[in-house]
């Protein structure tokens, strides 16, 4: 599954629940927890739930559904409906994890977790957080985790930089996936591509969006260049032929390949084929 751009819709909008997959963003969150006022809850868990049950809404985007981090009423929605998964938001521990997955469990079964991470106390548990059998994707959330060491956020990002490194370690060894922090400047669409080119670079399968015009910047960023396509092609064209015969190790156009990069060789030509899918009519 590829995971580009995870972009947010408030949840007590309807018009724009509905609308969110005309965005071209691989995964559309409907959201009751940020984007919503404490007084309109209510009214944001009755719009998720009347669209995702409407036959009509069937996008081709993963939809996914932020939680409250209090989230027992939120799991109402389930009564009805149920999206392709949750994203759990101020996740500390795995604990967190876990008693969200039981209570999904109890409500028809399981649903994948997108565990946003945003606070000291969650990059420390990060690696555990990841391995919970119930974790899809590690999520970094470096405004929230700024505002919870006292940090001050920079456009640079080096007061982050340890803790997104190692959310994203945590992820890889896990063998989940790792969504980038948001870019809060919805005008500055080269920043964006910027960062989002620092964020692939380090590893990352995908970054947050907070509007629609955000999506298309961080999709070009986590698309490869025609010669890494071609150079992942003839990887995994070899490695298909070494297969065959039996080895482990084998050379392309000069250079040794061994399992690491066959594996970014595959993640290459997924987000190629992704993006493919973006032009296709």
């Amino acid at each position: 599954m590829v995971r580009r751009s995870v972009m947010f819709t408030p949840g007590d909008r309807p018009e724009m629940l509905r609308k969110a997959p005309e965005s071209g963003a691989d995964v559309v969150v409907l959201d009751l927890e940020d984007a919503v006022g404490p007084g309109r809850k209510q009214e944001a868990r009755s719009a998720v739930t009347a669209v995702l049950d409407d036959p009509r809404f069937d996008p081709d985007a993963e939809v996914c559904v932020r939680v409250n981090p209090e989230f027992d009423d939120d799991l109402a929605i389930l009564e009805r409906a149920r999206p392709d998964c949750l994203m759990l938001p101020k996740v500390a521990s795995a604990d967190d994890v876990d008693r969200l997955d039981r209570l999904v469990r109890e409500r028809g079964g399981p649903l994948p977790v997108l565990a946003l991470v945003e606070s000291a106390a969650g990059v420390l548990a990060a690696p555990a957080i990841a391995s919970h059998e119930a974790t899809d994707a590690l999520v970094f959330g470096a405004e929230d985790l700024a505002a919870d060491v006292g940090a001050t956020r920079t456009r640079e990002g080096t007061e982050v930089l340890y803790a997104r490194e190692r959310v994203v370690i945590a992820a890889s060894a896990a063998g989940v996936e790792a969504i980038d922090t948001v870019y809060t400047d919805i005008e500055d669409r080269e920043g964006l591509s910027e960062e989002t080119r620092f964020a692939a670079g380090l590893g990352y399968d995908g970054k947050m969006a907070i509007h629609p015009a955000q999506v298309d910047p961080i999709n070009e960023a986590f698309t490869p260049d025609p010669e890494e396509v071609e150079w992942a092609e003839r990887v995994l064209e070899a490695r298909d032929d070494a297969d065959r015969e039996g080895r482990g190790v084998f050379r392309v156009d000069d250079e040794m390949i061994d399992a690491p990069l066959i594996a970014q060789a595959e993640r290459v030509v997924e987000r190629a084929r992704a993006a493919a899918d973006d032009r296709s009519p």
